[in-house]
């Protein structure tokens, strides 16, 4: 499991961001996009020569253009070679399309996320102040790794109350897997998840699988004043007080005995599900290709596939998550854990292809 910060650190940014950020509910007819004597754009809203002026980043910039309905390819070449075009195309569209109210959400006086006036706000700290007193109720559970990057807060954790060996000397314990995205790229999300001891391996098993629950960031129409900021309604406190209940029992219930010897019960499986150990390249390759590895992923698989010595459905899975440990962001090294996963649960039509590779 990649580490990230601890549970101090992470509370210490939450209670920051949660300091700096400002939302606004913005009509797009007050809406333009500037660009800077850097040639950097930004995101300018008011009218009458008076504007708020924020930078934009990666996210924003891609559901602006996915709202304008630019292709994502010519919009990132505009960004990067002509920016003058760039914001020449966006305003046109945002002149001429039917005037809408949208959520701009901002921290550090950076526009992060360009959404629906529909958008529920689940902030990271009120999912935190949720679910960490649930996690200090579970007998043992730790908080094993912790982020929050640009896109989502990670939190997870690690229970030695339930363990049990995969095969001997391998021993597993039980965990979660808790996420929150405060930019619109994915629900309030806690699954299960499996620690490996022997090389600190994380493996998420997925919440499609009725193992995990979700909660979505849609609501009821959400208004603003005369300075764009959100108002905050008596419906959306209650709202919070329901949400944060279910995060509570769902944190409660999450590391349960069946989830875990279900996942336990995989593995095991996975064990005897053998590869020729001659294909192993081209096994490594066609698992990529599957499951969306990148070229230097690939490698990386392929070398921890090999020096661990088990040429198995198991093996290949635990190289995806010890390659996890590798990968530089945190975002993705969570990408790969939730892969480990769906690699271990391969259909049997493809580990025929794999077979016979």
């Amino acid at each position: 499991m990649k580490a990230g910060r601890t549970l101090q650190e992470l509370a210490v940014e939450i209670q920051r961001q949660s300091g700096q950020m400002h939302d606004l509910i913005v009509s797009t007819d007050v809406m333009h996009m500037g660009i800077t004597d850097k040639g950097l754009a930004t995101l300018n809203i008011g009218e009458n020569n008076t504007f708020e002026v924020y930078d934009i980043n990666d996210i924003a910039h891609r559901q602006i253009g996915s709202y304008t309905r630019i292709p994502a390819p010519y919009y990132e070449r505009m960004r990067r070679e002509n920016p003058e075009l760039l914001a020449y195309n966006v305003n046109s569209w945002l002149e001429t399309q039917e005037p809408q109210n949208r959520m701009i959400r901002t921290l550090d006086g950076t526009a992060r996320a360009l959404l629906s006036d529909r958008y529920r706000r689940i902030d990271n700290y009120e999912v935190a102040e949720a679910v960490l007193p649930a996690i200090a109720k579970i007998g043992g559970a730790r908080v094993e790794s912790a982020e929050i990057t640009a896109e989502r807060m990670y939190i997870k954790v690690v229970s030695p109350r339930l363990e049990a060996e995969v095969r001997v000397g391998d021993v597993v314990q039980a965990g979660m897997v808790i996420t929150n995205s405060e930019v619109g790229l994915g629900s309030v999300n806690i699954r299960p998840m499996i620690y490996r001891l022997v090389c600190t391996n994380g493996m998420i098993a997925p919440d499609a699988m009725g193992r995990g629950t979700r909660q979505n960031h849609i609501g009821r129409q959400v208004y603003g004043g005369e300075d764009y900021s959100v108002y905050r309604t008596e419906t959306m406190d209650l709202d919070a007080q329901v949400l944060k209940m279910k995060l509570q029992d769902t944190v409660a219930s999450t590391m349960n005995k069946f989830n875990f010897n279900t996942i336990v019960g995989e593995m095991r499986e996975a064990t005897s599900a053998k590869l020729d150990p001659r294909k192993a390249d081209k096994i490594v390759e066609l698992t990529a290709k599957q499951y969306g590895l990148i070229e230097e992923e690939r490698t990386g698989v392929l070398g921890y596939l090999i020096s661990g010595g088990d040429l198995s459905v198991y093996g290949l899975a635990n190289a995806v998550t010890r390659e996890a440990q590798d990968v530089e962001s945190y975002d993705r090294s969570t990408e790969l854990e939730t892969k480990g996963y769906q690699i271990l649960t391969m259909s049997k039509a493809f580990y025929n292809q794999l077979q016979n590779a």
